[in-house]
């Protein structure tokens, strides 16, 4: 009898607890090998100097892919790790394990599944099916009350429908062994020097002080830690978001502890973690609904290059405002900010600078160990003032954010 052997290809979904494909694969496969990319699109600048991945989230990720090969190695099996794009290795790595399909989680922005697409071509040559799972929001598509064409562009109406006529799946269980290829070949996470980072830039990033360590272990950690009853400071949905962006956990797992949690919470603190899940389903449900809404200049009449020069600019030479310059010196070199704080930021950037919103949210893609393509695009719009949630655009002067969410009040004039 023919064995079943899936390969599972992952990329955002980096974790052992409340994982579909993962829990499938090990379900129904005889052999499973599962496989993860740092596919070198990602770590590439672009035409305004940004790059795709900064140094902050190389690592995060790099500790992530890490630590999810060591969970896999501890339960029997292992993750082959790769430094190319998939679409070139995928089909080789089929033929030589005899796989039968390949699973892989369903992604939204353009990049993301245009790589999809490369990949099911690559794939169909080898007469080889890609499943494609949708695990990634908080509210699974297929439990909404309407189709995503009829979801509505008003954020509060979004949320009152979906809190109100559906639900949040139960997480699923942990996978706690599996079985993989008796001969599957040995492979090693590449380094940072592989990834295109250069040694002065790992020198100058060795001394600056890191918020987060990558993996589900230390995210399981983090969510305990915030959501206990003294905890009280302004970082805390921003303390885990990296961890849900790359997929160490899940957003469903999330929300199951902040409820659990509930009457440790004071109301208005459960409702802000509560409505930043939301936020990012929204974002990821509206790009279905728009495609390519968020990556579209909305303000051409600003260059997005000159922009992005005035960011460099701020970021090699400072701000003359000092909260400015603190929340800059912080998320330049941790990688994060609460999400109060970015709105800050962003509407510093914007009002005084007055960059286009493209070259915003590209600054954000670099340093952000968070970045989420919907999510960052996504706020950005929002912030600039052509958000599809238009009651939720950004009004307010920067300083009047200030005065309301920034310790550093005295120094706003």
């Amino acid at each position: 009898m023919t064995k079943k052997v899936i390969l599972i290809w992952f990329r955002n979904d980096l974790r052992i607890h409340d994982n579909e494909i993962l829990f499938e694969a090990v379900e129904r496969g005889d052999i499973v090998i599962p496989v993860y990319f740092f596919d070198p699109r990602y770590f590439r600048a672009s035409d305004s100097g940004f790059r795709n991945t900064g140094i902050s989230r190389a690592i995060f990720l790099r500790e992530t892919v890490v630590s999810f090969k060591q969970s896999l190695q501890d339960m029997g099996g292992d993750l082959l790790v790769f430094h190319g794009k998939p679409e070139d290795i995928l089909g080789t790595l089929c033929a030589k394990y005899d796989v039968t399909e390949v699973y892989h989680h369903r992604e939204v922005a353009q990049r993301e599944t245009k790589i999809s697409e490369l990949v099911e071509v690559a794939l169909w040559k080898e007469k080889i099916n890609l499943k494609h799972f949708i695990g990634h929001t908080l509210y699974h598509k297929e439990d909404l009350p309407i189709p995503i064409k009829d979801i509505p562009d008003s954020f509060s109406a979004f949320k009152k429908k979906v809190e109100k006529e559906s639900f949040v799946r139960p997480i699923l269980p942990p996978i706690n062994t599996m079985t993989t290829h008796p001969h599957l070949e040995e492979t090693a996470v590449p380094s940072l020097e592989d990834l295109g980072f250069s040694e002065a830039e790992l020198t100058r990033h060795s001394s600056d002080e890191t918020t987060l360590r990558g993996g589900e272990k230390h995210a399981l950690d983090m969510i305990e830690m915030t959501l206990t009853a003294h905890y009280d400071e302004p970082d805390d949905y921003n303390l885990v978001s990296p961890y849900i962006a790359h997929g160490a956990i899940s957003p469903a797992l999330y929300y199951h502890k902040i409820k659990a949690a509930g009457s440790q919470l004071n109301k208005k603190r459960y409702d802000r973690l509560i409505s930043r899940l939301l936020w990012r389903d929204y974002f990821r449900f509206m790009l279905k609904k728009y495609p390519n809404v968020f990556f579209k200049n909305h303000s051409p009449e600003t260059d997005v290059v000159a922009s992005a020069e005035k960011i460099h600019d701020m970021v090699r030479n400072g701000a003359n405002e000092p909260v400015i310059q603190q929340l800059l010196e912080q998320f330049v070199h941790e990688g994060n900010l609460p999400y109060e704080h970015r709105e800050i930021l962003a509407a510093y950037l914007l009002q005084e600078l007055h960059i286009n919103h493209l070259a915003g949210a590209q600054f954000f893609e670099e340093y952000s160990i968070d970045y989420a393509p919907a999510t960052t695009y996504g706020y950005w719009l929002h912030w600039a003032g052509f958000g599809t949630s238009t009651k939720d655009n950004l009004k307010a002067d920067w300083r009047e954010i200030c005065k309301k969410s920034h310790p550093l009040r005295p120094a706003v004039k």
